[in-house]
């Protein structure tokens, strides 16, 4: 397989996966009552916990496909972003010091979508 044969496999499964996402999604949101009113209801014999676990599971796979999808466009990504900050110098950089630079840019990312979650499991409220 070529390298374009990868990105047009892989861009069509994220366009697949994004379509499934956004189906399911107004399945679990308009579908079903809300809340604890979902309670017995089915459709297809799945309840709303299994739905709202396939909404996960597919943003999960979502979120990977769109990581490799950046992963391959790597480089075009460290030059265009050099050359739009004015450092020509950057843009020559060699793949290891893009891949640094790349694992850093997720590490932060992880680090802060962890840091809001910690967040909002500290902050959310119980009912009385």
């Amino acid at each position: 397989m070529t390298k374009t044969d990868v990105n047009y496999w892989l861009d069509g499964l994220l366009l697949v996966l994004f379509c499934l996402l956004c189906w399911v999604s107004v399945v679990v949101r308009f579908v079903f009552p809300p809340g604890p009113e979902a309670l017995g209801w089915r459709l297809w014999g799945w309840d709303y916990d299994q739905w709202a676990s396939l909404q996960f599971v597919l943003l999960c796979i979502l979120a990977s496909a769109i990581v490799l999808h950046v992963m391959l466009h790597w480089s075009w990504v460290c030059g265009v972003t050099a050359n739009k900050f004015g450092k020509r110098a950057a843009a020559t950089r060699d793949n290891a010091s893009r891949t640094i630079w790349g694992v850093g840019l997720l590490i932060v990312i992880f680090n802060a979508l962890g840091l809001a979650v910690a967040v909002a499991a500290l902050t959310v409220e119980s009912p009385l």
